[in-house]
């Protein structure tokens, strides 16, 4: 048995709405809100970035189940906001957690599906039996150009898993895996320049869907399971519709996908966003119980997952929740935001 052994997730306190947005801007944050499914988004402080909020996160898994730093064989970090365009932020995350020296380092970038699939190459090295336990990571301090729709969501947070072996130590089982990838430029952005550009609702049909319904149909199928064999689905949440409309055409029920989406109140933290979602699943599932991931990296691609709790999972303390850090915030204004992100 191989799969997830313990977990970690990380929300800033920092909370910037809608309203305060759209109203710098002459807009109508209400009618914006309920167009994009989001009402506040998770910030940066100042003394914040991609780096610390992973470490973070990385810090309550290993506490969860009481696990060395010196046990991990390799430590992947999947984020599109590294704060080095030259230098890993993997090791950086190692040298703070007292991981030693032994394990492998390694960064990802593949637009919001870096977290996912970092998850995957830990499973395949533990599978291999080439590590005990591997730990993969996906945090962002997302960036977007003001005034754009992107600000609206863009957020920030991570989630962190380690993955093991097991019947002892696993508490969810990962049965099954699979990607779809293609050569599809909704989203972009080019050494040197500051912020992404993206190519409006192309990112949706073409892009968004067309890869999280590929990938999650070719797993179904692969696997002959159906939507109703499920306690729960998390997708990637780029918004507060998308997931849903996603959920819908594959033939899963709102009340499966519910609990997952806490974009609506953190907004879009790119590589994290489906593995926050994932681990509000699991602080709240009961022993075998199947849960579906597809996640989604724009530029373009799809990784879809399926997971099975375990009587492992039961004995876990889960001491701070996804639920606790989305309630403990604390609201900023337009310009603290700006400063904190060193854009003025």
């Amino acid at each position: 048995m191989t799969g997830i052994v313990s977990f970690g997730t990380y929300i800033p306190r920092n909370r910037l709405t809608i309203n305060e947005i759209a109203s710098v801007w002459g807009k109508d944050g209400s009618t914006i809100s309920s167009s994009l499914g989001v009402y506040e988004k998770a910030v940066a402080g100042l003394d914040e970035d991609t780096t610390t909020v992973a470490i973070e996160a990385a810090r309550q898994a290993l506490r969860r189940v009481n696990l060395k730093p010196t046990s991990l064989g390799c430590l992947i970090l999947g984020s599109e906001s590294h704060p080095y365009a030259v230098k890993p932020t993997s090791t950086t995350v190692g040298e703070f957690l007292g991981a030693g020296n032994s394990y492998m380092a390694s960064d990802l970038e593949f637009a919001c599906k870096a977290g996912t699939t970092g998850l995957l190459y830990a499973l395949s090295l533990v599978s291999q039996k080439k590590v005990a336990y591997g730990m993969a990571i996906g945090a962002d301090c997302a960036q977007a150009k003001p005034h754009d729709i992107l600000e609206y969501t863009a957020g920030a947070g991570a989630g962190c898993y380690i993955v093991g072996s097991g019947s002892s130590e696993v508490i969810a089982e990962i049965l099954d895996y699979t990607s779809y990838s293609s050569d599809t430029p909704d989203f972009w952005r080019r050494d040197g320049i500051a912020y992404p550009s993206h190519a409006g609702r192309f990112t949706g049909e073409p892009a968004y869907f067309t890869h999280v319904l590929s990938a999650s149909k070719q797993l179904l199928e692969k696997t002959n399971m159906k939507p109703s064999d499920f306690a729960s689905c998390v997708f990637h949440m780029p918004n507060g519709n998308f997931p849903k409309e996603a959920a819908l055409r594959l033939g899963f029920t709102r009340e499966q996908l519910e609990q997952s989406m806490v974009v609506k109140k953190i907004g879009n933290p790119y590589s994290a966003s489906s593995l926050i979602g994932l681990a509000t699943v699991l602080e709240k599932s009961k022993p075998n119980q199947y849960i579906f991931l597809a996640s989604y990296g724009s530029g373009a691609g799809a990784d879809s997952i399926i997971l099975k709790t375990t009587k492992a999972i039961a004995k876990i303390n889960f001491g701070k929740t996804v639920e606790d850090m989305i309630e403990d915030k604390k609201y900023v204004s337009y310009i603290g935001y700006l400063k904190a992100r060193g854009a003025i």
